[in-house]
């Protein structure tokens, strides 16, 4: 990837969604609602306190994360969709 986030800001490509309900219903693109997990692909320093001292971001490049439905802006970066978000946005780390 040819982009580094900033301070607290991350990059998230969100994962698929499963096509099938338990009961085997096949859902259509239009109705599924776009995946709240994703897999983080860079990771800004981290945010500065007031004094100068960095505080280093808690997630990782490879971490599943939850984030909230409106969490991030989405963007294309070398030709794929991904949101950028700042790491407060997310809500935890899967797995």
């Amino acid at each position: 990837m040819k982009f580094r986030p900033l301070h607290d800001r991350v990059v998230v490509r969100r994962l698929e969604s499963e096509e099938k309900t338990a009961g085997g219903i096949i859902i259509p693109d239009t109705a599924k609602e776009k995946p709240q997990e994703g897999e983080i692909l860079a990771v800004g320093a981290g945010s500065r306190k007031d004094n100068g001292e960095l505080i280093a971001l808690d997630v990782k490049v490879g971490d599943r994360v939850l984030f909230g439905k409106w969490s991030g802006t989405e963007v294309k970066i070398d030709g794929e969709d991904v949101l950028i978000m700042k790491e407060s946005d997310i809500m935890g780390v899967v797995g």
